[in-house]
């Protein structure tokens, strides 16, 4: 609003105009001006709590992997680096890491497959062909690997990974052929010997037989990962709604929206799983390649939050010599029935 100055004296009406070239002029750079201030002011607005709930990376003991422009994976105990890998024979980024039993890791770097052991000997490689990534992968037993390759046709193959013989494979829907970069990121063997997916270009949650056979098809916009849970339920995480349970009716059981933890901002949700004490754990993964954040201003890498929709840890190491980087898989080492090789597909186990 513009206040027009009123001079003179008696009965004078004579006033003083703001010529209008000027107004528009001073209009502009009042928005200019405001636009900047906030644009600032979203910048500098704090993106997560300065003080975070529970104690750090001390919190618990885990193995952590993530989609980072290094493919870097750790094992931290009592808040320090004890293992660490950088693999530089591949490239691409780590979608997806299992640390197994006996320390061995299989891990899904977007070109590839590897198998190491804990001294970093590579025991089991697939490389994609060309025109193909691989950005999930999980162990089946001792001798068998499942992974998806996203490609033109997308498939899903079970390999031997004693006499690297291919036993089992199927091709899966996809919503562009030719995009092959968003269609997979996430898949979970089931109690039950069947598997859930993620299509994440589908906006779907699909589980399958070993033959290639659609049990079960839910619409989870947005989807990133799926969790099979005791229960039956499954959940899910993703860029639309934080974490949900659903059952498999498609029905939410509950759910948490990044709009729920007002504190806490998420760019890109990626893996939730379900602790033995109720709570979830969530990877907020932070984008490298698009993104320049405040080195002051980062968003935490991973939340626990309680049923109560409470955030009681939260983990934020993103200087040296607890360097972490993108965050995408969370394993908590001892934590009950993590151990993902323990499962069947079919009757492959």
């Amino acid at each position: 609003m513009i206040n027009f100055v009123k001079a003179g004296s008696g009965n004078s009406r004579c006033f003083y105009f703001v010529p209008f070239i000027l107004l528009l002029l001073l209009s502009g750079l009042g928005t200019n001006s405001l636009a900047q201030q906030t644009s600032a002011s979203s910048e500098n607005k704090p993106i997560a709590p300065k003080i975070l709930p529970g104690k750090g990376a001390r919190e618990f003991d885990f193995f952590y992997a993530g989609e980072a422009k290094a493919r870097n994976m750790y094992i931290v105990r009592n808040g320090k680096i004890t293992w660490s890998y950088t693999d530089t024979a591949g490239k691409g980024e780590i979608s997806d890491a299992v640390l197994m039993t006996k320390g061995n890791i299989l891990f899904a770097h977007q070109f590839g497959v590897t198998l190491i052991n804990p001294d970093k000997k590579v025991l089991w490689n697939y490389d994609a062909p060309a025109g193909h990534e691989t950005h999930t992968a999980q162990p089946i037993g001792k001798d068998h690997v499942v992974f998806i390759q996203n490609g033109n046709p997308a498939k899903l193959f079970v390999v031997n990974i004693k006499t690297n013989q291919t036993e089992k494979e199927f091709e899966l829907p996809v919503k562009n052929p030719t995009s092959v970069h968003g269609q997979f990121r996430h898949a979970r063997l089931t109690k039950a010997g069947t598997i859930l997916v993620a299509h994440m270009d589908m906006g779907k949650v699909c589980e399958y037989d070993i033959n290639g056979k659609a049990l079960l098809s839910l619409d989870v916009p947005g989807v990133w990962s799926a969790e099979p849970l005791s229960n039956g339920n499954i959940l899910v995480a993703g860029n639309k709604n934080l974490v949900q349970e659903i059952n498999r009716k498609g029905e939410i059981v509950w759910e948490c929206k990044a709009g729920e933890l007002p504190d806490y901002q998420f760019s890109s949700p990626q893996i939730a799983l379900r602790l033995a004490n109720g709570n979830v754990l969530v990877n907020n993964w932070y984008n490298q390649w698009e993104t320049k954040g405040n080195p002051n201003n980062l968003p935490v890498q991973a939340i626990e939050i309680t049923p109560d929709k409470k955030v009681v840890w939260a983990l934020r190491e993103w200087t040296n010599p607890l360097n972490l980087g993108p965050s995408t898989t969370i394993q908590l080492l001892g934590e009950p029935g993590v151990i993902s090789e323990k499962v069947h597909f079919g009757n492959f186990k």
